[in-house]
């Protein structure tokens, strides 16, 4: 049987941040998670989605998912589709699951006229970075990501700690 993608449902927000923290702990990041169901159920399932959630399944069992977001490209005038994560279980690895949930947002980009799909890897990541190569995926090696958050975001907003 092969690899269907689904889009998430209320109901997968627990497996959701299951494959949150599987993602985590395969990057060694797992100590950076806050994520909790509430926030999850809140940002893709509330009044105002902020990101939307495809999962892959297997004979029935999710194997792996797609978390993503609409962004903006000024230069091409157009939206596109920002991937945040992607995961697939280990021992689903090689049934096609993350090719076929990269297919499904790719078709969304050419079915809603977007101009791109972009996504990060870590740079230590060889197999996902051999596996994005096989794609055509190319590394966009001029761009440094910068990130605020956390005390730097609070203070360039003028906010300042709460003290509890």
């Amino acid at each position: 049987m092969s690899v269907t993608i689904r889009v998430a449902t209320p109901s997968d927000v627990p497996l959701i941040v299951q494959f949150i923290r599987d993602l985590a702990d395969y990057e060694r990041l797992l100590h950076e998670v806050e994520a909790t169901e509430a926030d999850i159920r809140r940002d893709l399932f509330g009044e105002n989605p902020r990101a939307f959630c495809d999962i892959a399944e297997h004979e029935g069992r999710a194997v792996g998912f797609a978390l993503w977001f609409y962004n903006y490209s000024t230069f091409r005038g157009r939206a596109g589709i920002y991937l945040e994560d992607l995961f697939v279980k280990p021992e689903a690895r090689g049934l096609g699951a993350g090719k076929a949930l990269l297919r499904r947002l790719a078709q969304r980009c050419v079915e809603a006229d977007l101009g791109r799909l972009e996504w990060a890897v870590l740079d230590w990541n060889a197999p996902s970075i051999a596996f994005y190569d096989s794609l055509g995926a190319s590394a966009k090696t001029d761009w440094i990501v910068r990130r605020l958050d956390g005390e730097a975001l609070r203070a360039l907003a003028g906010v300042e700690e709460e003290v509890g």
